[in-house]
């Protein structure tokens, strides 16, 4: 493999979305190599919050290689999203100004309620479109949108909260990981994913006060808006793939919420 060629490391492909993530091993080193990962790595390496970073490389096509500490370890049950070492760690995130002023250097790409909206309605089924408890939903974010983005809180979002994204190392040590979703948007946006997927609603004060932000009326609404947001466009993808166990999941919470 030309790849293995130029870094001199023994690449070996493991899981993921993009197909771009390996596991390099040379003598008795092993590193996590990925290609054309965040330029936000390094921050957060020094963050603490991702694993330590330990070279960047361009490679002969243009891309870029990133290596990182191998730490073996697991991704977190759902059960353990909520605890207070999550809830510490998405706040040292959003509170980080240092993160947003080098997110908007670089351009990062920006997320408000309506882009949400957009793509929740963009090509909807008809079967979706007329689904009476999704049908409330829908009118319940359109109505609510305006006080939402005029309270909004905009700084670094993760984007994509799920428990896969948690690395726990044999060491205990607790690490967001893969960050190709990293977005400018209200901090209860990653909330929002969080409450909907894996925190009931009578745990989210217990939460929040790890979390250290003001339990305001204003803020509790927000992440009420992107919790319903973020099962809408669960349903639409579930539906997409044929999940409908998972769609109709998501649907009952939906309906119980509002």
């Amino acid at each position: 493999m030309e790849l293995e060629r130029e870094t001199g490391w023994k690449l070996h492909p493991i899981g993921g979305d993009t197909g771009q993530a390996y596991m390099g091993t040379k003598n008795e080193e092993k590193l996590f190599l990925k290609r054309n990962s965040s330029p936000f790595l390094a921050a957060l390496s020094l963050e603490g919050i991702s694993p330590r970073l330990i070279w960047t490389k361009r490679i002969g096509n243009g891309d870029v290689l990133t290596a990182q500490e191998w730490c073996n370890g697991r991704n977190l049950f759902k059960d353990e999203m909520l605890s207070s070492r999550v809830a510490k760690i998405l706040k040292k995130v959003h509170r980080s100004q240092s993160l947003k002023r080098m997110l908007q250097r670089m351009g990062g790409h920006s997320i408000t309620p309506q882009d949400l909206l957009a793509e929740y309605q963009q090509n909807i089924p008809e079967e979706l479109a007329e689904h009476p408890q999704l049908k409330k939903a829908l009118e319940w974010v359109q109505d609510t949108k305006l006080d939402i983005i005029k309270d909004s809180e905009v700084t670094v979002c993760h984007g994509d909260v799920s428990r896969k994204n948690w690395l726990l190392s044999e060491e205990d040590e607790l690490y967001l990981v893969d960050w190709d979703s990293a977005v400018l948007a209200d901090l209860a946006y990653d909330i929002g994913q969080l409450f909907s997927r894996y925190i009931d609603k009578e745990q989210w004060d217990g939460w929040l006060v790890e979390y250290e932000h003001e339990l305001t009326e204003s803020f509790m609404m927000r992440i009420q808006w992107y919790v319903i947001m973020t099962l809408l466009i669960d349903v639409k993808n579930a539906h997409r793939k044929g999940q409908f166990i998972k769609m109709n999941n998501s649907i009952i919470k939906i309906d119980q919420l509002l």
